[in-house]
């Protein structure tokens, strides 16, 4: 049987990206804004069980790194995901990482 193809159109509201299926979140990060508005703080990766495998994580991680990149912001990572992503693909991320 073949999975189901989720179409990723993330929502957004202040402080987080999610995915909704029938009424539920089924992915989503969250983050604070710190640093006097110039840094996402991302503290919560989040992904339901049957979306485990499908990139869904890096996708949410892609498209808050897309908005801070063209609103000239900086990210933090805080949640352990996003942490090892940072390190696991330094050239994609680096320039955008928050420094303190």
């Amino acid at each position: 049987m073949k999975r189901e193809e989720i179409i990723m159109e993330f929502q957004h509201e202040n402080g987080r990206y999610f995915l909704e299926k029938n009424g539920k979140v089924i992915a989503q990060i969250t983050y604070t804004v710190i640093n006097e508005g110039q840094t996402y703080s991302i503290n919560s990766t989040v992904v339901d069980p049957s979306l485990r495998g499908q990139g869904v994580a890096k996708k949410l991680l892609d498209t808050i790194v897309a908005d801070a990149r063209a609103k000239k912001m900086t990210i933090k990572p805080v949640c352990p995901y996003v942490k090892e992503a940072f390190l696991r693909y330094p050239d994609t991320y680096q320039e955008i990482e928050y420094k303190s």
